[in-house]
């Protein structure tokens, strides 16, 4: 399995909306990446977000970049900030069919997923940051037994989208 790991784009601040909804730069980050995901031949059979505003709204940015199916967006708990990466690990064995499957997420479960994945017991940190895109893949979804491919910071996927 190809797992792409993205945080969602930049949100407004609490006082702004308590929700937390993408920024207008958040947006631009998201369709940003999108844009460079699809140069970059990225065809996605499952797209996984958390129940977050901006999470759904991300992976909905996502989905009308790469043309994957917004209603088959599966929105769930099992990658939500604080959710423990056996959980999302546990969850994602029902795609582990699949050959690319995207999780647009928050921290630090994303980061909590991937040091999993790729170090097992070890510590591995990875620094994430909003609309940038990891790719691990994974035969087993097996913690430590994770190949890293790449990890893209959001300003590169601006440049590779030919938006920057």
């Amino acid at each position: 399995m190809e797992l792409y790991l993205m945080q969602h784009g930049q949100a407004v601040t609490e006082e702004e909306d308590p929700e937390r909804p993408l920024s207008r730069e958040g947006v631009a980050q998201v369709q940003a990446s999108a844009a460079a995901m699809k140069w970059m031949g990225i065809a996605l059979d499952d797209l996984i977000c958390s129940p977050g505003k901006r999470a759904h709204q991300t992976a909905a940015l996502v989905a009308e970049g790469v043309n994957y199916p917004y209603s088959d967006i599966v929105r769930t708990e099992k990658v939500k900030a604080t959710v423990p990466p056996d959980e999302t690990l546990a969850f994602l064995r029902q795609v582990q069919e699949s050959r690319a499957v995207l999780i647009a997420g928050h921290l630090p479960s994303l980061a909590r997923v991937a040091a999993l994945l790729l170090g097992g017991d070890k510590a591995v940190a990875i620094r994430f940051e909003n609309g940038g895109l990891c790719r691990i893949d994974t035969a087993d979804l097996a913690p430590g037994e994770a190949e890293l491919v790449f990890h893209i910071p959001a300003r590169q996927m601006k440049r590779l989208g030919g938006k920057g």
